[in-house]
């Protein structure tokens, strides 16, 4: 069975796949804004300089045993899954329990060869994921040099 999210707004939603269809980069990030639409899915920044890409993911009242990163064949996929609950003493009757579940998985695609996989390294503090992903020497940007005219 699959549960799908009803889109109460007017507008259709078949125009924002389009949006970024002609826009490439050397990363495909899924960049839809998924704390726009009433998603559980975290709010997620990517960030790049010359030697690293940067992965922020805003995931307040987590541990870091709750997250699950995989990298294979170029796909980051970084997931969670908490229950909480609430066990019940013996003779006590529940008259109202509130569940509090969560999960999400987020995947980025990662163009071809262009991280190090073995360097990738992960962090949380604060509320805040944080995934460095190293580029490979091969795709960082070179110097500019001069060519002599003969």
């Amino acid at each position: 069975m699959t549960l799908a999210r009803i889109n109460n707004n007017w507008t259709p939603s078949f125009p924002s796949l389009l949006d970024r269809f002609f826009e490439g980069d050397l990363m495909d990030w899924n960049t839809s804004n998924y704390a726009d639409k009433n998603s559980t899915l975290p709010a997620v920044n990517i960030r790049e300089n010359e030697n690293e890409f940067t992965i922020e993911v805003a995931a307040p009242g987590k541990r870091k045993d709750d997250f699950n990163i995989q990298y294979d064949n170029g796909r980051l996929t970084i997931s969670s899954e908490n229950k909480q609950e609430n066990e019940t003493k013996e003779g006590e009757t529940i008259t109202r329990r509130e569940f509090c579940y969560s999960s999400f998985q987020r995947s980025f695609t990662v163009a071809e060869n262009a991280v190090d996989p073995e360097k990738i390294k992960a962090s949380y503090k604060d509320g805040l994921l944080h995934i460095e992903l190293p580029k490979r020497e091969e795709i960082k940007p070179k110097p500019s040099r001069e060519i002599k005219i003969s």
